[in-house]
Formats: C-alpha cells, sequence, structure tokens
C-alpha cells in the first residue's frame, strides 16, 4: 500500500495546537490554526467506543484521550464494548438518542464489513460524524468500501503488515546474531512458538505472518537454517486465543502446556516465542518464570518478542525478562483522534488539516500511525 511520506510536523505538534484551539477562517489544509475555540468545543457531546477496557494497549489509548478530551473541555462518556458487537451496536444506540453529535469507534469485529457499515449508518442517519480508530472496519479487498460511504467517516489506525515487517525484521536480526545461544539443543535449527490474538483480525493476521516471514529472509540471508515450528502436528503454526482477547492468560495457559511436552528435559525445549502483542508475551514470559525461564538473573533466557511497546512490556525488557517489540503509539493515535475531534468542534470538515499526517493514497480519510522498533532504546 502506498503512503504519503510524513511531514516534520506529526501529532504531537498538532496537538499543541489543537489544544489551544482552530481558527475556522484558515484554509490552509497543511497546519492547524490557532485562534481558540472552547466554546464551540463545549457543545460537542462524544461517545467513545471501546472494544474492550481489558486490552492493555487499548486501555493506554483510552488513558490518553481521556486526558486530551478533558483538556479539550469536551462532554463525552466511554463505553466498554465487552468484546461484543451486540453490546456494542446497542451503546450506540443509547448515545445517540441520548444526545451524542460525535462517535469515536474502536470496533469490536474487527475488518467486517458488516459491522462497520451499520455503524456508518447509525451515524449517516443521525447526521453525525464518527471516527473509528485502531481496529479495521474494512479488508484489503474491500479498501474504502465502508470508509467511502459517508463523507462524516474518518479512521484513525496503523498499516497492518508494517508491525508484521518490523517485528520479522527484528526476530531476524536478533537470531543471526545470537543463533548458537538461542539454539539450546544444538540441532541447528531454532523452534519457536507463535500466540496469534484474534483470527480474523487483519492486524493479527499480518503480525503472524510477516513476524515469521521476514526473519526468516534475514535468518536465510545469513546462511542459517528458517525457523522451525515446535509442534510439527500444528499445520497452522501458530495458537490463537480463542476468545479473540489477545490475553496473557491465554498465552500463559497455552506456554504452560506446551513447556510440559517441550522443555530442556526432553532435549527439545521452545527457544524462542513471537507474540501479536505485548499482552501475550506477558503470558508467556509468566509461564516462562514459573520454569525458572526469564526471571532477569541466570542465564535461562528464551527471547520473547511482542507488539506494542507498553509500559508493562517496557519494563520486562528493562529488567532482561523480554527482548523487544513493536511500538503502537498510543499516544499518538490519542493525538490525532482529538485533532479531528477539535475539527468537529470548530465546525470543519472532518479532515481538515491533515495534510501532514500519513494517510493511505488510496483512501483520502485514512491516517496512519507509524510503528517503530523498541528494545529497550528509545
Amino acid at each position: 500500500m502506498k503512503k504519503k511520506l510524513l511531514a516534520v510536523l506529526l501529532c504531537a505538534g498538532m496537538a499543541v495546537s489543537m489544544l489551544a484551539g482552530c481558527g475556522s477562517s484558515d484554509t490552509n489544509t497543511d497546519e492547524p490554526a490557532d485562534s481558540g475555540s472552547e466554546e464551540v468545543a463545549s457543545d460537542l457531546n462524544v461517545g467513545v467506543f471501546y472494544y474492550t477496557f481489558s486490552d492493555t494497549y487499548i486501555a493506554s489509548v483510552r488513558t490518553a484521550l481521556d486526558a486530551k478530551l478533558d483538556d479539550m473541555g469536551i462532554t463525552y462518556q466511554d463505553y466498554d464494548g465487552n468484546n461484543s458487537q451486540t453490546t456494542q451496536n446497542e451503546q450506540i444506540d443509547t448515545a445517540l438518542q441520548t444526545g451524542a453529535n460525535l462517535l469515536i469507534v474502536n470496533i469490536v469485529t474487527s475488518g467486517s464489513v458488516d459491522a462497520s457499515q451499520q455503524i456508518v449508518d447509525k451515524a449517516s442517519a443521525a447526521g453525525v460524524p464518527v471516527i473509528f480508530f485502531n481496529r479495521a472496519v474494512e479488508g484489503d479487498e474491500e479498501e474504502g468500501q465502508v470508509l467511502g460511504s459517508y463523507d462524516k467517516c474518518a479512521f484513525v489506525g496503523t498499516d497492518a503488515p508494517e508491525a508484521g515487517h518490523l517485528q520479522g525484521q527484528m526476530i531476524g536480526e536478533y537470531v543471526v546474531e545470537n543463533f548458537d545461544t538461542i539454539d539450546l539443543n544444538g540441532d541447528g535449527k531454532i523452534s519457536y512458538a507463535m500466540f496469534m490474538g484474534q483470527l480474523g483480525n487483519v492486524e493479527a493476521i499480518y503480525r503472524t505472518q510477516y513476524g515469521v516471514e521476514d526473519a526468516d529472509k534475514v535468518i536465510t540471508d545469513a546462511g542459517k537454517p528458517a525457523l522451525e515450528y515446535f509442534d510439527a502436528s500444528n499445520s497452522d503454526k501458530y495458537q490463537v486465543d480463542q476468545d479473540g482477547a489477545w490475553s496473557s492468560k491465554a498465552a500463559a495457559d497455552y506456554m504452560t502446556t506446551n513447556l510440559s511436552q517441550y522443555n530442556a528435559d526432553n532435549n527439545n525445549m521452545i527457544e524462542l516465542i513471537i507474540c501479536n502483542n505485548d499482552g501475550m508475551a506477558e503470558g508467556a514470559i509468566s509461564a516462562l518464570n514459573d520454569k525458572g525461564y526469564n526471571t532477569g538473573s541466570g542465564d535461562k533466557y528464551i527471547p520473547v518478542f511482542g507488539v506494542d511497546a507498553t509500559d508493562a512490556a517496557k519494563q520486562l525488557i528493562a529488567d532482561g525478562k523480554m527482548t523487544g517489540t513493536i511500538k503502537q503509539d498510543a499516544d499518538g493515535m490519542a493525538d490525532c483522534i482529538a485533532f479531528l475531534t477539535q475539527n468537529i468542534a470548530d465546525g470543519k470538515e472532518l479532515m481538515d488539516g491533515t495534510g501532514s499526517y500519513n494517510i493511505s493514497e488510496n483512501v483520502d480519510n485514512k491516517i496512519f500511525i507509524p510503528y517503530a522498533v523498541y528494545t529497550g532504546e528509545e
């Protein structure tokens, strides 16, 4: 997917201007203006809908966005979808019936045109804007179908394959540099486990695919054998959270079961762990800790990689218990959502002044917040 290049001014800079307000007389679409809009902002009644409050990364977005909306003097209410699209739809209906005039939606059923179109139709019928964020509203093959159906609609998220590519590159380079240390049984191959967050979720699909494919390319280019999934009977080559919650508990339970059969005593220890998010990485590390691995002391260490760069993951990396992660910028995402919200507060077009964001060339109301590698040094 081709994208516009980022300009020097990123979300943080825009948030500063945004908090001061944006002037309605400014016609420059590349930089936000600054002329005060608190009285208009106070007229907004925003419903913010999260797929679940329990997701660690989503919780960090919620904290950041709550703070920004508070600073902007905007009335809002947060809703916990509790991983149920039916519940979220009912919450949206209730919010609209009680006067919400802007919807900010972290959709439950990621990548579903049917689910996202229902929400767009509700917003359109009420004449209110809707900002989707984080979880895809349509697949690549349907790109623009939903987002192009309503002129008061936008998406703030990430370029889904990017996290997988960055993670795969990071893993590959680590394996090449530490191959003999990782190869615990000395068989000349690295045995890995993969924990997938949710079936059908576009982020999970690309992370699962490219986290391994790109790592294998780096490793084989260096003359080493590709990664080998630890369980030859599992043709999927991943273990998925059956509840779709990307949870620490799911990964911990899987890893505990895995280690009962695949361990040092049997000379077939899992030697590397790839997780679709940091929550699952935490769970895998917890199971490893129970067996004396990755405690931050001693030499019993299994490399563990995640995605999100949550505060908990950063601490695990600092403590020598986790290897690396891919930063998904919660503050940057909240900044961008708040900027779009300020546009609505000021009576502007939803996408006004977004020229310096990273926008899809295929869909002009789709904003990407970049990922970045995190290994403990920023």
